[in-house]
């Protein structure tokens, strides 16, 4: 009888494996966040397949873990475990989770199959890992109102398919580093149409190497940082740039001739900096609605159609 029973309880268990809709690699990963995240959804605690009996946030495809999405949930905790582990991760959306804190962990750089990276609005800080940079399909990534520190790495010079890349209210420091011939930079992202720097603590030049024509910005964001020098006038050379904001921070000097070649341009943003004049004759930028030079021109030449706060 004990003979049988135990024959019965080995089946059961091969049954459940056979039967399990997760690879279980996934699974693991996914365990080893549930034993250190708090407030998960419901689901996460009602069974150990999160592809057969889903898990709320978790998409699946083939048996693998696709997409992590868990945006708004309340989630206490910290990003570690094995989340490495998801090699088949696209997308990992986190968004909005206050409580989820400490460091970012390298092991984001084991998801080379990753498209997203949104963590926006949580309570993660210390340094950007180096090991961001190994996403090679990564398109979208958001790290913004965290509280990271440090430098931006070089290294995210290497996400060549990246388009968005936002690291905006944060407490990051040193310059924007552009490429050199043993490093990579800023400068080779030419498919990026958003730099959003904003409301940090940059400091040092905006290197002129930083833009090229070949590039397609559209936001090019970096006010409320710590930012001196001059303004490039490579700059004037990314005509697809639609909102410039280089105010509050610490530029001196003219503002180059050549930003009346940005004819896509709707918002000019110049205010609270230690520009000179006279401005340039900008009537050529016929998009353009709003223009801010506050605290900066002695003398101004304004002869435009647009809203402008001089």
């Amino acid at each position: 009888m004990g003979r049988l029973l135990l024959l019965l309880m080995f089946f059961s268990a091969a049954v459940h494996v056979s039967l399990s809709a997760t690879d279980p690699r996934d699974a693991a990963a996914l365990r080893s966040l549930k034993e250190i995240w708090r407030n998960l959804p419901p689901s996460w605690t009602q069974s150990d397949d999160p592809c057969g009996f889903p898990w709320e946030g978790v998409t699946c495809k083939n048996s693998r873990v696709s997409a992590l999405g868990l945006s708004s949930m309340g989630l206490k905790g910290k990003l570690s475990g094995d989340i490495g582990g998801l090699t088949e991760l696209k997308s990992l959306d986190l968004s909005y989770n206050r409580d989820l804190t400490g460091p970012l962990t390298p092991r984001l750089g084991d998801l080379q199959k990753l498209n997203i990276l949104i963590l926006v609005g949580c309570g993660f800080s210390g340094g950007i890992p180096d090991e961001l940079g190994n996403l090679s399909e990564l398109s979208f990534l958001a790290l913004n109102s965290n509280n990271l520190t440090g430098r931006i790495p070089p290294s995210l010079g290497n996400l060549s398919q990246l388009y968005w890349l936002d690291l905006a209210d944060n407490q990051l420091t040193g310059n924007l580093p552009v490429s050199t011939p043993d490093t990579p930079g800023l400068d080779l992202l030419l498919k990026a149409k958003h730099f959003h720097f904003n409301k940090n603590q940059l400091s040092g030049s905006i290197p002129p190497k930083l833009f090229s024509p070949e590039m397609v910005l559209i936001h090019v964001l970096f006010d409320g940082n710590q930012l001196n020098g001059s303004i490039p006038d490579t700059l004037g050379l990314v005509a697809t740039i639609e909102v410039l904001r280089l105010d509050r921070n610490a530029l001196a000097g003219r503002v180059p001739s050549n930003l009346n070649n940005l004819l896509n341009i709707n918002e000019l943003n110049l205010a609270h900096n230690r520009l000179t004049g006279p401005l340039p004759n900008l009537t050529g930028m016929n998009n353009l609605n709003y223009m801010y030079v506050l605290d900066n021109f002695k003398s101004t030449s304004l002869d435009t159609d647009f809203h402008s706060y001089a």
